[in-house]
């Protein structure tokens, strides 16, 4: 007697499921996500009065925002440490200590905060420092004439 032998079926995992799963998931973090510019920072500059100086082109600028972190020249740094600040300054070419430093501050951020990018600009060997203040509106005026 002969027995025929069962042929036996190819056992394969069906991908389509799981490539349809992926694409929605895919979907799902693309309209979900929301995507913001991390390199502007939002201040408010605390006023003075005084002349506006013209900008120049070879100038190094530090900008602090209400939270304490640092932008040099435009670009973000990633945390609020000095260290991190004193190697974008650096790294910008902090070798000719004759150019302008600028320290642009939020009015409500920490005076601690812009004494220490003040100091480490001392410690680099920056001697032209200026502080950047904006203009006071009219309207602003807290001394007002009564009739």
């Amino acid at each position: 007697m002969q027995f025929k032998r069962q042929v036996k079926a190819e056992e394969s995992i069906n991908l389509t499921p799981l490539i349809d799963v992926v694409f929605l998931l895919l979907i799902f973090f693309m309209v979900s996500t929301t995507f913001t510019k991390e390199t502007h920072l939002k201040i408010d500059l605390p006023e003075a009065v005084g002349d506006l100086q013209p900008t120049l082109v070879d100038q190094i600028e530090v900008v602090v925002d209400a939270q304490g972190g640092f932008s040099v020249n435009g670009r973000a740094l990633v945390n609020k440490q000095l260290a991190t600040l004193q190697a974008a300054i650096q790294d910008i070419g902090a070798a000719d200590t004759s150019v302008p430093f600028i320290i642009t501050g939020d009015a409500t951020t920490p005076y601690q905060t812009v004494i220490s990018v003040m100091d480490l600009a001392g410690q680099l060997g920056f001697a032209n420092l200026s502080l950047t203040t904006r203009q006071p509106e009219e309207a602003d005026s807290s001394i007002r004439t009564q009739d």
